[in-house]
């Protein structure tokens, strides 16, 4: 177990987290949100902080992002040194409406703010990171926190989505020569690809320059994929999910948290990544924003671990 209960704890690894922190109002078929805590560099922390690893997030926030969430963060080991605080500025908006399956939703307001003209800059003290985890942001943005590490990490992790392959595929490009990982979902592997058989999109995707392809399916789960090996990992059946906006960043963040903890990037690990990561994830959908990954404990999160194994472990004689 690689999950940490006190502050006081002997770190395995280093991780750089680059992505939005945020406010989010949501409306799902179970209620509606005023401004919440949200953002990409959130969630991404709040799942790597369960594990064993110096984290430092890079990010930029205005005036009106309360200290209390600063404080948060900070309790949870996740050094802000690169979080920059504009004070006359407003903090990065966005609020959306999930339909009735919970798997698309209409985006109502996006409001840059900030983020319009961020230009992140990654502390001294974090510019030898191990692991990198590139969250979703602008590919010319991610590109420029590679361009400040003074050694290359062991793994750099790289998120990103459709409207990036709609306005900036040229960019992206570059930026996906330069990753070891990219998490996208199968509707943007498709898109960036071009090819319907996701096991085709994924044999795309390496050629770009990616050694593994994870590509979320939701509700059915996650698959991994480096050179002719194939990792599936299922989502947990879940009673009711509240608000799944913060999933996939949860998902990656518990990924990119066990993989610099354990100091280890091997295929084999990182099947044992995609259970965190998914473990992680089914925790944040049953409350709305980051109300349930604030309040997890190391305990609950082994006990669905077992829940996982117990799902997927299964004996077959073979002749």
């Amino acid at each position: 177990m690689y999950f940490c209960t006190k502050l006081s704890v002997l770190f395995m690894g280093k991780l750089v987290i680059v992505g939005t922190m945020a406010f989010d109002a949501i409306e799902t078929p179970f209620g509606k949100t005023d401004k919440i805590l949200g953002g990409a560099a959130t969630y991404i922390g709040l799942a790597a902080s369960h594990f064993k690893v110096d984290t430092a997030a890079v990010s930029v926030v205005g005036g009106d992002f309360p200290q209390e969430y600063l404080d948060l963060l900070s309790k949870r080991n996740i050094n802000l040194d690169g979080v920059k605080i504009v004070k006359d500025g407003k903090t990065f908006f966005w609020s959306g409406r999930y339909h009735n399956d919970m798997n698309s939703r209409d985006t109502l307001v996006t409001e840059l703010n900030t983020l319009a003209d961020f230009n992140p800059v990654v502390s001294e003290d974090y510019r030898d990171a191990s692991v990198v985890m590139l969250g979703n942001l602008h590919p010319i943005v991610q590109s420029s926190v590679l361009d400040q590490m003074t050694k290359k990490p062991d793994l750099v992790i790289l998120d990103t989505m459709n409207f990036w392959m709609d306005t900036a595929l040229e960019d992206l490009h570059k930026v996906i020569k330069r990753v070891d990982v990219i998490t996208i979902n199968d509707e943007e592997a498709r898109q960036l690809t071009g090819e319907y058989s996701l096991v085709v999109a994924a044999r795309k995707i390496q050629e770009m320059g990616p050694k593994y392809v994870v590509i979320k399916k939701g509700e059915h789960g996650a698959l991994l994929f480096n050179d002719d090996n194939v990792f599936y990992a299922p989502a947990l059946p879940l009673e009711e999910v509240f608000d799944p906006t913060g999933a996939g960043d949860t998902f990656a963040g518990g990924f990119a948290g066990y993989i610099a903890g354990t100091n280890d990037s091997s295929f084999e690990n990182m099947k044992n990544a995609i259970i965190y990561g998914s473990t992680l994830a089914s925790f944040c959908v049953e409350k709305f924003g980051t109300e349930r990954m604030v309040n997890l404990s190391g305990d609950e999160v082994h006990k669905r671990l077992l829940e996982f194994k117990q799902l997927t472990q299964f004996e077959i004689e073979l002749g």
